[in-house]
């Protein structure tokens, strides 16, 4: 059974992204002496947008100092969830009418073809996965990939990334210090708001004015931690807000749908919300 959610992403497009700190530079950096690398921060705060961002950056634009190739697939992106085992990542035999095949899994690729590989949310994997990543992270930058008894080295442009939200974790989903120690690691968080303002109105396609109203919210949301949730509204969802209300949907509606029961089931907390709603946009009425 092939438990794998992946993507090959081309890239031929820059992504839209805009640096919050020192990230960009950071990231040069480690990519530059191939140092793999690990993303934590909150749901919806552009840990996956950076990745692509980036890869188009290093494989697709004209980044000094960085050995680039014309790869169709520079980026290979893989959804962890519980069912991921090493095998969906290294590959597997397949029959083929009369014939059993070799198909490479997504991790097998970018070591090969020098790409990079980012596992998102990687403590939701199984340990077998995680532990297999370890010879690609250090000097060694080898994958055993055991079913054709064959040991890769790593393409030189190969690099790995994995990240997490460390505001979800809990003792039986948490980030093994043998892992953790591996990997450089550069925190994200929700953009300040003016920024998160000129991510919405670019993404959305609303006006500055709702824009800013949109990042004011998710400012306010955040701040009413102690109703009953941990994070708060993603900068995603915001933006989900903004693309319904450039639709013509009313904007406490677009934010009732996308933010408030996006967020919580929980009434309480919902009405709390609404409430902060209304009060940012009191044109909009019920």
């Amino acid at each position: 059974m092939n438990n794998l959610q992946t993507t090959s992403s081309s890239l031929q497009k820059a992504p839209f992204y805009l640096p919050v700190g020192d990230e960009v530079e950071l990231f040069i950096a480690a990519y530059q002496q191939r140092l793999p690398v690990l993303l934590k921060g909150p749901t919806g705060c552009g840990k996956t947008r950076f990745v692509e961002y980036m890869t188009h950056r290093i494989y697709r634009g004209q980044e000094a100092g960085v050995d680039r190739q014309a790869l169709e697939y520079p980026l290979q992106t893989v959804a962890c969830h519980e069912d991921l085992s090493a095998t969906d990542l290294v590959g597997r035999f397949l029959l083929q009418g009369n014939e059993t095949v070799w198909q490479d899994g997504p991790l097998t690729r970018a070591v090969k073809e020098g790409a990079i590989c980012y596992l998102d949310e990687i403590v939701e994997a199984r340990k077998d996965s995680t532990v297999l990543i370890h010879s690609l992270t250090d000097h060694r930058r080898i994958l055993p990939v055991e079913k054709q008894g064959l040991i890769l080295d790593a393409h030189a442009n190969f690099l790995l990334i994995i990240s997490y939200n460390p505001g979800y974790q809990n003792l039986l989903k948490d980030l093994k210090t043998s892992t953790r120690q591996r990997f450089i690691a550069i925190d994200f968080d929700y953009p300040e708001e003016s920024t998160e303002a000129s991510i919405i109105a670019h993404e959305s396609g609303v006006d500055a004015h709702s824009a800013g109203a949109l990042a004011s919210l998710g400012a306010r949301i955040r701040n009413l931690r102690q109703h009953g949730f941990d994070e708060g509204v993603s900068t995603r969802l915001l933006i989900y807000a903004g693309q319904l209300i450039n639709q013509g949907v009313a904007a406490d509606r677009a934010c009732d749908v996308a933010i408030s029961r996006a967020v919580s089931d929980d009434i309480e907390v919902q009405t709390a919300m609404n409430e902060v709603v209304s009060s940012i946009f009191p044109e909009s009425g019920s």
